[in-house]
C-alpha cells in the first residue's frame, strides 16, 4: 500500500486519536489548574480587576465540577472508551495546564492578556471536541463549554480594549 499525501498510516493514525477518557482527564486538569491559578491571583491583582479574577475562579470551579460529575455517570461509561480525532488545538490545550508565574503583583494588561489566551485555547478545544463527538451528554458538555468560553473571551476582549485604549477599567 502506498502512502498518499494527507492520509494517516500506522503510528500517525494512532497518534491522531485519543479516548474520550484521556481527553476528559486533561480537560478536568485544565479546569482545576485554572480554578487554582485564578484563586491564587485574587489577593495579588489590582482592586479594579479583583471582581474579574473572582468570577473566573468561580466559573472554572463550575467547569471542573461538570467534568467530575460527568465522569461519575454510569450511563456514559461505554462512551468514555470511544476514540475521537485529536483536535489541532490539543497540544496547546494540554500545555495550558502548566501555568506561568505572573509575579506578586501582575499588571492589569498582563493578567487580561493571559486570561484571553487561556479562554481562546479552551474555546477552540471545546468547539473541536463538540464537533467530533456523538450526540449525548459528553457532546452537550463540550457545546456548553465552547459557548461559555466564547462568551468569556468576548467579555475579556472588551475589558482588555477598555484597559489598553481607555487607560483603565
Amino acid at each position: 500500500m502506498s502512502e498518499h499525501e494527507g492520509t494517516l498510516h500506522g503510528y500517525d493514525r494512532i497518534k491522531s486519536k485519543k479516548t474520550l477518557k484521556e481527553i476528559l482527564e486533561v480537560a478536568t486538569s485544565f479546569e482545576a489548574t485554572a480554578r487554582d491559578f485564578y484563586t491564587g491571583l485574587i489577593p495579588k491583582v489590582s482592586k479594579k480587576l479583583r471582581w474579574l479574577v473572582e468570577e473566573l475562579a468561580a466559573e472554572e470551579a463550575g467547569h471542573y465540577r461538570m467534568f467530575i460529575d460527568l465522569a461519575a455517570r454510569d450511563d456514559i461509561a461505554h462512551q468514555i472508551g470511544a476514540e475521537v480525532l485529536v483536535p489541532a488545538s490539543d497540544r496547546k490545550f494540554s500545555d495550558a495546564v502548566l501555568l506561568p508565574d505572573l509575579g506578586e503583583h501582575p499588571d492589569d494588561q498582563t493578567l487580561l492578556r493571559y486570561a484571553l489566551g487561556r479562554e481562546h485555547t479552551a474555546m477552540e478545544q471545546y468547539q473541536a471536541l463538540a464537533d467530533s463527538t456523538e450526540p449525548g451528554p459528553i457532546h452537550d458538555l463540550f457545546v456548553f463549554l465552547a459557548n461559555e468560553e466564547t462568551k468569556h473571551k468576548n467579555e475579556l476582549e472588551q475589558l482588555y480594549y477598555e484597559v489598553v485604549h481607555s487607560g483603565g477599567v
